[in-house]
């Protein structure tokens, strides 16, 4: 049988088949030649390497084997060591991924900081490189290199804890900006992530002069976003942006909030986690220009009614609102919520809120104002009853994702009403949930047409369960 499939046949099966450790030890151990045909045909890897330098002549020759990898993730089994060791290890590590696989479009590279002169060398191999994760030194900390890829959209830098050593880049602190970096380069990235920025990263001025077709910005961690000049050029940043994440930066996230409201029109997503004040909250609410469709929020000790009140009045035109760990709204904001909202949301997500268990009536009464819903997350809320969740459902037609992980109280009634309510329902993740038992889970599977992808303990999959999983190709993580 072996002898009678082609090669390209093979290999085209062989990208079918789904991405999982099992299926790969399947199908390497029929034979040595399906083992070449199946490192051939991958296009996504993902590896953990260990920190040591020995490593490195073992991945060129590995990669070698996988000539048509366009996504490649490497992740240091112990990043603390390569951050130790500076920059010697990652370098030989990022050598051996750019002289093994020119063929790359994306590239996440945790494997420890590394020095500029193998990024620049990096975009001469890799020149189809769209998207880029990777780590750098604080000492001094430099973006010129980015021009250097010229197809590059997505870029995730991680910026490294102070290691004891501080060069000085020669740089103007007024205008943000290394001698370096005073050339202009006008950059095609549209998506930026930066992590773990400092007040004194003088360099990130030239980011922010040379980004003029951002569209999606993700800042965590961040101390400053410059100063003087820098802060002019990363204003003008804002104007076309579409999608803003602040997580964990409260030393800044009020100044930027302000900046959007004043010189942003475009925004449709907005998500802060873990920082700000109320003051500066509201007053972005406000005064906003903004058609938000999407709002995330995690502030459990900063949003109060009064943003929900803001939110009724000016985002009517939200289709997606996730709130979580809000301690201090209380059921009539959102309720308040649930009327400006009624005719537009198609997202819901409570998560870990004790509104949901502390007032009776509160989710039946969101589930008569959101009748349009398709996606409902109430992951954590711990002390939520089946009466509570029955009575929302009772509404929600039209759900097709619903996801309850860790709601400890709700039993085999809330998966018996699932059926009964939700018969488009397409992904479920019970995970976590003590008081679902296997035998919920098989009547839920037997009587749910149109589920495609099950989140559940492998001990709460019976035989007969499998069966039907196996048979209607149903997706199940455990």
């Amino acid at each position: 049988m072996d002898d009678l499939l082609y090669e390209e046949l093979l290999q085209e099966i062989f990208t079918r088949l789904p991405s999982t450790p099992s299926s790969s030890l399947s199908v390497s151990l029929v034979s040595k030649r399906w083992l070449r045909l199946y490192r051939s045909s991958r296009t996504s890897l993902s590896l953990r390497v260990p920190p040591h330098n020995s490593i490195i002549p073992s991945l060129s020759s590995f990669l070698c084997h996988y000539p048509s990898l366009s996504s490649l993730s490497i992740l240091l089994s112990s990043f603390d060591s390569a951050t130790s060791t500076g920059c010697s290890l990652s370098d030989h590590l990022l050598f051996a991924v750019s002289s093994s696989c020119p063929n790359l479009r994306l590239l996440r590279f945790l494997a420890g900081p590394v020095s500029f002169s193998y990024l620049r060398s990096l975009s001469t191999t890799c020149i189809h490189l769209t998207s880029l994760t990777v780590s750098l030194p604080r000492r001094p900390l430099v973006f010129s290199w980015i021009a250097s890829f010229s197809c590059l959209k997505e870029l995730s830098v991680h910026v490294c804890p102070r290691d004891g050593v501080e060069d000085d880049c020669g740089g103007n602190k007024e205008s943000g900006l290394c001698s370096s970096e005073g050339f202009e380069a006008e950059l095609g990235l549209e998506s930026l992530y930066l992590s773990g920025i400092r007040a004194g990263d003088w360099g990130v001025g030239w980011l922010w002069k040379n980004c003029k077709r951002l569209k999606k910005l993700q800042l965590k961690s961040c101390e400053s976003i410059g100063d003087g000049e820098s802060l002019a050029s990363f204003v003008k940043c804002l104007e076309g942006i579409e999608e803003v994440e602040l997580r964990t930066c409260r030393s800044i996230v009020d100044g930027v909030l302000l900046k959007l409201a004043e010189n942003c029109c475009s925004l449709t997503s907005l998500l802060v986690y873990d920082g700000g004040s109320r003051e500066g909250l509201l007053h972005f609410i406000s005064n906003c220009r903004c058609k938000l469709t999407k709002l995330d929020l995690r502030l459990p000790l900063d949003l109060k009614n009064n943003h929900l009140l803001a939110v009724a009045l000016n985002f009517r035109g939200l289709s997606i609102l996730r709130l979580q760990s809000c301690c201090l709204v209380t059921g009539e904001g959102l309720k308040t919520l649930g009327i400006a909202l009624s005719s537009g949301l198609r997202e819901l997500a409570l998560i870990n809120c004790d509104v949901v268990e502390r007032e009776p009536g509160l989710l039946a009464t969101l589930g008569q104002h959101f009748r349009q819903l398709k996606k409902l997350d109430l992951s954590y809320n711990e002390m939520l009853l089946d009466k509570e969740f029955v009575s929302m459902l009772a509404s929600c037609n039209f759900l097709i994702e619903l996801k309850l992980r860790g709601c400890k109280k709700l039993t085999g009634l809330a998966m018996s009403s699932m059926c009964k309510s939700c018969q488009k329902l397409e992904s479920v993740d019970v995970v976590h949930c003590c008081g679902i038992e296997a035998e919920a889970v098989e009547l839920f599977v037997l009587n749910s047409p149109q589920l495609q992808l099950l989140q559940v303990e492998e001990s709460k999959i019976s035989n007969a369960a499998r069966a039907l999983v196996l048979n209607r190709s149903i997706q199940v993580v455990v």
